[in-house]
């Protein structure tokens, strides 16, 4: 059970002095037992509705906030058969949930696991609250609403439109069939059909001819001046005033369109080459990644609520804001392994015939997927009552990782759980199966299965550690090739400019020259990080090319013009 994985783990990170507010997530909350047993058991039936009402989640009572380390481990004397039926006398409909003691370094603690329910619960004064991030906020009867039909199954997008098919203009049903046409399998086809054929191929059309929501989003212009689809704005830094401002109307699928190109035209590339030779090009913000922002955003948002979806866009980072909260159970925490769950499926649906969304399960994988690809840091993706946040960062790409990402094989690289032990292992020194789990959004238990796999002799990315190999869950680190690979891409290994400066140096004063194959084995690096290193100083002239030969691993290197004199410190940059 993920969530009670979750709970056991944060709680040795408690014990170990970890602050247990810190550990608090949207599916975990930890509370002390209170001098009133009263007062304790409500704050456990409030919790319970807050998760009940959202995803699901757990309490750990017998824990304290404002103390660190063993003594935060308060410990209960609560009865489970009590709170569980005290859960169910303070909720309305009534609330069956788990409840169990348990021993953690000879502390009793109780443990209250509440389910995801398909009922909207309240306490007995009506108050219907649910959990969003880490704190529980009461929703009111139009976000009830809401949140009810998501959980019948409710599809806004294929109820009935008041708008006629024919206030479709033919602009952008032939945008949807000029994106038909760049298919090879059988939808492109459908680039042929007439308008009528065409809005029923793609569902939002009824048998009696009517037009759905989902149609009227994706092809009809706005009946009058009001809210655009989207609205995008460049600022220089992520702080600064908009340079531009670009309000983009309905139809979805110009607009959807209109805010790529946006972004697209704003794109710096960084040319990279893989030791084969081969030369790939990383946008400083993937393409697939910014389309996948973008698709979720239009597609997903709650079309109950008023406002356009927001693109702040700078070379920094990238923020894309869409109004409502996560669909009901998903959450950031769960967000990579949660059954898809649309909140419009008949829009969704049609987005997928014409290319503009993935297929299921897919989608947010590949967002994470291609920003480590890139050499960029993880998505932010942060779920709010009345809005998602998702926030790409942008700035310098690290080469090193994107290089070493591009040179894996393909069922590696397109494995985003071996992309995310990667980019968590490069930061990390060692790190168990509990380590990685939160970041992998799985069980300990299936994260192990992926770590041995990774330091198996087919992929040998990884490997354990000697002391713990026998155990059942070991430590694991970075095997010695990837390492060497990785170079400085490894915080724990990045050496300083005056570290690098010292050494080469020092071996030059000694034996009067330096190679290629001698920085490599200086540094422990590949062949490209030796050359970028023997390149920089050479720019700066503490060295020069000394030999015959001005190309390939017999090059020889000696003092240049600014090579420092005994007892000088060598200049950085």
């Amino acid at each position: 059970m993920p969530r009670i994985d979750e709970a056991l783990a944060a709680l040795e990170a408690i014990h170990g002095g970890r602050p247990a507010g810190d550990l608090e997530s949207a599916t975990l909350e930890f509370k002390e037992q209170g001098r009133s047993e009263g007062d304790t058991l409500k704050a456990i039936a409030d919790a319970t509705l807050c998760f009940a009402n959202a995803a699901g989640g757990v309490v750990v009572v017998g824990v304290s906030e404002s103390h660190q380390g063993p003594a935060a481990l308060t410990g209960s004397t609560l009865d489970p058969d009590v709170v569980r039926r005290r859960v169910w006398e303070l909720s309305r409909p009534s609330l069956t949930i788990d409840a169990w003691a348990e021993h953690l370094h000879g502390v009793r603690l109780l443990f209250v696991s509440a389910p995801q329910s398909p009922e909207i619960h309240s306490d007995p004064q009506g108050r219907a609250p649910r959990r969003v991030g880490r704190s529980c906020q009461p929703m009111d009867p139009s976000e009830q609403m809401r949140l009810r039909e998501e959980r019948l199954g409710i599809d806004l997008s294929a109820g009935e439109s008041d708008r006629p098919t024919r206030e479709i203009p033919e602009a952008p049903l032939e945008a949807a069939r000029a994106l038909l046409r760049k298919f090879t399998d059988s939808r492109r086809k459908l680039a042929r059909l007439a308008r009528t054929d065409l809005l029923r191929a793609l569902g939002v059309m009824d048998k009696e001819g009517r037009l759905l929501r989902a149609g009227e989003f994706l092809f009809c212009p706005p009946a009058h001046s009001g809210t655009p689809a989207m609205v995008y704005e460049f600022r220089a830094t992520p702080g600064g005033e908009p340079r531009s401002i670009e309000r983009l109307p309905y139809p979805l699928v110009s607009a959807f369109q209109a805010a790529l190109d946006l972004v697209r035209a704003r794109h710096n590339v960084t040319p990279l080459t893989l030791r084969s030779g081969q030369q790939v090009q990383l946008e400083d913000y993937p393409s697939l990644a910014v389309r996948e922002a973008l698709a979720n955003a239009v597609i997903h948002r709650d079309y109950h609520l008023a406002g356009p979806v927001n693109v702040i866009h700078s070379p920094e980072l990238l923020i894309v804001t869409s109004p409502g909260p996560l669909v009901s159970g998903v959450t950031p925490e769960n967000i990579l392994t949660h059954p898809s769950k649309p909140r419009n499926p008949r829009l969704l649906g049609a987005a997928r015939v014409l290319g503009l969304a993935e297929e299921v399960g897919r989608g947010v994988d590949r967002m994470f997927r291609e920003m480590i690809s890139s050499g960029r840091d993880l998505p932010s993706i942060e779920s709010f009552h009345d809005h998602v946040r998702v926030a790409l960062p942008g700035g310098d790409t690290n080469t090193q990782i994107a290089r070493f990402v591009a040179e894996l094989p393909e069922q590696e690289r397109d494995d985003t759980d071996t992309l995310l032990v990667l980019f968590r292992l490069c930061s990390a020194r060692t790190a168990t199966a509990s380590d990685l789990a939160p970041l992998l959004q799985k069980s300990a238990a299936e994260t192990e299965i992926t770590l041995r796999r990774l330091a198996g002799d087919t992929v040998g990315l990884l490997e354990m550690t000697r002391q713990t190999a026998r155990l059942s869950f070991p430590t694991y680190r970075l095997h010695g090739d990837a390492l060497k690979r990785l170079g400085p891409a490894v915080r724990y290994h990045r050496r300083t400019v005056d570290e690098i400066d010292r050494k080469v140096i020092g071996h030059v004063r000694e034996y009067g020259k330096v190679t290629s194959r001698t920085v490599q084995n200086m540094f422990d690096v590949d062949v490209q990080r030796a050359r970028d290193i023997l390149r920089d100083l050479v720019q700066r002239k503490t060295l020069r090319k000394t030999s015959k030969a001005q190309r390939g691993p017999s090059v020889e290197y000696g003092s240049g013009a600014r090579f420092p004199s005994p007892g000088k410190r060598p200049k950085g940059r």
